[in-house]
């Protein structure tokens, strides 16, 4: 047998890399983890954490407006960008050095520069040094793309920059209409800038229920952002310090930021994978893999957003200790990738598990709906013109919850425990005999009695 440097050389140290080498280490593997930039990777550093974060300070400014109906009287508050970016950065540095220290507590080596394959089983790090590996794990990730380069893209801004910006925008532009946009959208114009979104489809957030898409459309446009559809971006112009963008319905917008949010593409570039032979997944351009995160390469895996599955943080954690545990531990474990919860941090929050009621109808041949919107409880005092959805999605032959949809304050919180029950295959029997916990949104859940929509499909003659 050849003499390895490393059991496992683990390229990326995001959270799915970070999993992987800290459960391989405990199993007794030799493992080093090579990270160019920062550990922590997409997540941490430049994704869901500091975005949680700026969405909970944009979150003030109503919370603040709605205290009137509740008897106080605040003085006018002011806002400083700059300190929420001190501590923004403080919090990630914290959080930076936590991820540093638990891999090199596991016993893993890290090093802090970029490696790229030679052959399928060694190394090269920018350091000059040659690593060689009985096995490799691919946990780059992904970064943001662009699309077609247009006129004026060097003007545009991504997620990444929004992060670092010196001064909040009075006015800015964001083309997409998927988490990131949305997200960013509504943080803008919590802090009080005003904001327009651009996206080419019919309606924002594609893929989710179409009611949850209708529903937070709408909400975001009372909290007055412009939400443009059926239209792209083709030209932007910078004239100073401000942009004009040049949309395809003619019209054109001024603004201090133009910000792209369009999607993520896998980091496979400029990596060594043709010296490796690892293959790409043509259909998605992530690296192709099976259902153990393996390539065609036999001892040569991939996780995460570089193999553009599902692109959510807790997948990559699954799948890099699913990795080790099957590569290390000597059990076969694979990640069942059906009913994520997932959750969209716009304002309002969206929560969702299972299928669409567009997917179920598709897939079963009856469908019974129950669906309602009401004004919460707080709103009741608050004066505030905004409703709650919450929608249950369900196979009218074996009376399974397959599907469930909210959209409002808590609707993340919410729907990790009700993931719980649509993962045990719970049925609506079971939702309606839990007793209801009152005054709450959540017992909506557990009190709709009467369907909305009841879904059959006839059979072919």
């Amino acid at each position: 047998m050849a003499d390895f440097d490393v059991d496992l050389f683990v390229i990326g140290g995001g959270s799915g890399g970070v999993r992987a080498a800290r459960i391989a280490a405990g199993y007794g593997a030799r493992v080093m983890v090579a990270e160019e930039y920062r550990m922590g990777g997409t997540c941490v550093i430049r994704g869901c954490v500091p975005k949680k974060l700026f969405v909970l300070g944009s979150h003030v400014r109503h919370e603040i407006e709605d205290a009137a109906g509740f008897g106080w009287t605040i003085p006018n508050a002011t806002f400083d960008w700059p300190t929420l970016i001190a501590n923004k950065d403080k919090e990630i540095a914290r959080l930076e050095a936590a991820y540093t220290a638990n891999v090199e507590k596991a016993g893993a080596r890290i090093v802090k520069t970029r490696a790229v394959f030679e052959d399928a089983h060694a190394l090269r790090l920018a350091t000059g040094e040659k690593i060689t590996a009985k096995h490799v794990l691919i946990a780059t990730g992904g970064a943001p793309n662009h699309g077609r380069m247009i006129e004026g893209i060097e003007h545009v801004i991504s997620s990444n920059e929004a992060f670092h910006l010196p001064e909040l925008p009075r006015r800015i532009v964001i083309q997409g209409g998927g988490y990131i946009a949305l997200e960013f959208a509504c943080i803008f114009a919590g802090f009080g800038s005003d904001v327009t979104v651009i996206y080419r489809g019919d309606n924002i957030l594609r893929g989710f229920d179409d009611d949850v898409r209708a529903h937070v459309r709408s909400e975001m446009e009372k909290e007055g952002i412009t939400i443009l559809t059926a239209c792209t971006v083709e030209k932007v112009e910078r004239f100073g310090k401000e942009y004009v963008t040049h949309l395809s319905n003619g019209s054109s917008l001024a603004s201090e930021k133009v910000m792209f949010a369009i999607g993520r593409h896998p980091n496979v570039a400029n990596l060594g994978l043709e010296q490796a032979g690892v293959a790409i997944n043509p259909s998605n351009g992530g690296i192709a893999v099976n259902e153990y995160s393996q390539t065609n390469v036999p001892h040569i895996y991939a996780i995460g957003d570089v193999t553009h599955r599902l692109n959510l943080t807790p997948v990559a954690i699954r799948e890099g200790h699913a990795f080790a545990d099957t590569v290390f531990g000597k059990r076969d474990v694979t990640v069942d990738h059906a009913d994520i919860p997932t959750a969209v941090f716009s304002q309002p929050e969206v929560g969702t598990v299972g299928l669409t009621e567009t997917q179920a109808r598709a897939q079963f041949s009856r469908v019974d709906i129950y669906k309602t919107t009401f004004r919460p409880l707080k709103a009741t005092l608050s004066g505030r013109d905004t409703r709650v959805l919450m929608k249950l999605v369900v196979d009218g032959t074996s009376d399974r919850v397959v599907g469930c949809h909210i959209v409002g304050d808590y609707a993340a919180e919410t729907i990790q425990a009700v993931a719980i029950a649509v993962k045990m295959k719970a049925t609506k029997a079971d939702f309606d005999a839990t007793l209801a916990l009152h005054p709450t949104a959540a017992e909506e859940l557990v009190t709709m009695r009467t369907p909305t929509a009841r879904h059959v499909r006839q059979a072919a003659e």
